[in-house]
């Protein structure tokens, strides 16, 4: 009788188990830190760089340095996911890019200048003229490249990552709070102007990326958001200098209402309408099952699965 040798198909193999390094680096916690440090390496390099090489009133080409940047910051992404995650890129693919950053164009754009238009009804915005281009290719500099620096770094990284370990509501809490505590070095900053950014834009734009899973539509919301308020209605960007856009203005009345130094983003009403916007979203990524639990429930249940197998 011949001997007759079993083998497993290939599709049956058992795979090579990772070593400890790439199970260490493979960790959560590791990418995070090195996927951040790598990001704001880049962005800083990039950024030193540039003011050497173009001055800020260069007008077109300060808002094409900018652009260079963002596709310097996308590519750096890419390159993180494919030889350090070692996954194909979700967060930044390109098919649906368009549909999905246009969309938070509109959205950002329309939903800083109905607060705007809230606080005008209130008493404390007042359009006093038209000054015509102003400070565009700056402003449209400073959108892009806020739009796609802080998303890649506080949602793509920093939430994506403490999500993995913490899950999604807990990672949420964290990010929001780091955002805004990040605010609190800029000129006019105040703890309501953090706490502000923290509920506003933490919120709002975790839940733009949790609903989508992907960064595109918090990118575009975040840029057109810092871009309207600039330079539509010359209004200061988290605490900067006021800058000279389109439409002349002034704002009047208590800190509140107006957001004092800091700018609207620290005005109630804005805390009031972004925040509810982002609450809004989130009721959608939880109804689409995007709500992930920790890391350690996690596990806990895929034990009691196996157990229940047994």
């Amino acid at each position: 009788m011949d001997e007759v040798t079993h083998q497993l198909p290939a599709s049956t193999a058992p795979e090579a188990k990772p070593g400890l390094i790439r199970r260490i680096v493979s960790f959560p916690l590791s990418l995070l830190v090195i996927e951040f440090v790598v990001i704001a390496v880049v962005a800083v390099g990039y950024t030193q760089l540039a003011h050497r090489l173009i001055a800020k009133g260069d007008g077109a080409a300060y808002a094409a340095g900018g652009v260079v940047l963002a596709v310097l910051l996308v590519l750096t992404w890419k390159a993180l996911q494919h030889w350090l995650e070692r996954r194909p890129d979700r967060e930044l693919a390109l098919p649906g890019a368009g549909q999905e950053l246009g969309l938070g164009l509109f959205f950002g754009f329309l939903l800083f200048s109905g607060m705007t238009g809230i606080v005008a009804l209130l008493g404390g915005f007042e359009v006093l003229g038209l000054r015509g281009q102003g400070a565009l290719w700056a402003m449209l500099a400073m959108g892009v490249t806020s739009g796609t620096f802080e998303e890649i770094l506080f949602r793509g990284t920093l939430l994506r990552h403490l999500e993995a370990m913490l899950g999604t509501w807990a990672a949420l809490a964290l990010t929001s709070l780091l955002f805004g505590a990040a605010h609190l070095t800029n000129p006019g900053a105040s703890l309501f102007a953090a706490f502000a950014i923290a509920m506003e834009a933490g919120i709002l734009l975790g839940a733009a990326y949790l609903v989508t899973r992907r960064l595109w539509l918090a990118m575009g919301i975040h840029a057109a958001w810092n871009f309207t308020q600039g330079w539509v209605f010359s209004v200061p960007v988290s605490g900067g200098e006021p800058p000279l856009g389109l439409l002349i203005t002034r704002r009047v009345g208590p800190d509140w209402l107006t957001g004092g130094d800091f700018g609207l983003e620290a005005s109630v009403v804005a805390m009031l309408v972004a925040t509810g916007a982002g609450v809004l979203l989130l009721v959608r990524a939880a109804q689409r099952g995007e709500i992930r639990p920790p890391m350690w429930k996690a596990v806990l249940r895929q034990a009691h699965d196996e157990r229940t197998w047994v």
